[in-house]
């Protein structure tokens, strides 16, 4: 039914394994095949394509949906319709910056700054001439095919570019000097396709899956038996999504209780759940959460 797209590149691993967490698998030839299958009624073509020709293919209708940045969508200024973000990334589960970036010995404090006729290299040539001409600077953007970084300060002044944690920048000796767009991974359709309601529905069901498997990220279910004289103490040491879930066990005065808890520190809450008086303590990890 769907002819999916997915993004080659530094997305495609961190891409890859969303898609196992949501049980919806690709599966190829190998990590160098652009074609893919997925098993699922609902897919039926997947294609890997770079995320900087997603957004046009898919305003062209040659997909029904597919994944790329919010930065190449403002990029190419294509006209596609949003399902939400996904809130993840090549390293963390944390948003890139498109930025603008000058040697830390430029002089330069703000965009405000920059001299007339500055050389910047950037991969977005347009979201860049945009941004400067918003801002009433005269530059010269310079299109970049990568090691961007690289080109200062012998081929050009400044950079715009991606980064997700500044190391990069940093390492090459580059300060930030502006923002242009904080840019999330977001699931996008064709809107020919979109407004077709089957093929709408369809998406809807893989949105849920690829949103569920991302919110489950983190966390674990605890599960624990609890007697009642301790049961006040022990759902008070607890965090939960809503509230612990609480059942009386057929026998006896003791108390079921599950919950969703962050992996991170579930280290040091079972030996104080245990020392509250829980017991039969079950840790269970978690594919997906839908609410």
């Amino acid at each position: 039914m769907l002819s999916l797209v997915l993004p080659k590149g530094s997305l495609e691993k961190a891409t890859l394994d969303l898609f196992d967490a949501a049980d919806l698998t690709v599966r190829r030839a190998s990590d160098r095949d652009y074609h893919a299958s997925i098993d699922d009624p609902r897919i039926d073509r997947v294609r890997f394509l770079r995320p900087q020709e997603i957004p046009s293919y898919l305003e062209r209708g040659l997909f029904d949906v597919g994944i790329t940045g919010r930065d190449w969508i403002t990029e190419t200024e294509a006209e596609v319709v949003s399902l939400g973000e996904l809130r993840y990334s090549k390293a963390t589960s944390n948003p890139v910056r498109v930025v603008l970036a000058v040697p830390d010995s430029a002089p330069w404090q703000t965009v405000s700054d920059l001299p007339e006729g500055i050389r910047i290299s950037t991969e977005f040539p347009s979201l860049t001439r945009r941004f400067l001409a918003d801002h009433g600077v005269k530059a010269m953007a310079v299109p970049s095919y990568g090691a961007t970084e690289a080109k200062v300060p012998d081929i050009v002044d400044a950079i715009v570019d991606v980064t997700e944690t500044g190391s990069s920048l940093r390492k090459n000796g580059l300060r930030i000097l502006e923002t242009l767009l904080t840019s999330y991974t977001e699931l996008v359709a064709c809107p020919p396709s979109y407004a077709d309601a089957e093929k709408r529905a369809a998406m809807e069901d893989i949105a849920l899956l690829l949103r569920g498997a991302i919110q489950a990220r983190g966390n674990v279910l605890l599960k624990l038996n609890v007697p009642a004289a301790k049961l006040a103490a022990v759902t008070e040491m607890l965090p939960a999504m809503s509230s612990p879930t609480i059942t009386a066990l057929a026998s006896g005065d003791m108390n079921a209780v599950e919950t969703v808890v962050a992996k991170r520190g579930v280290n040091t809450l079972i030996p104080a759940l245990k020392a509250a008086g829980a017991h039969d303590i079950l840790e269970i990890p978690i594919s997906k959460i839908v609410e």
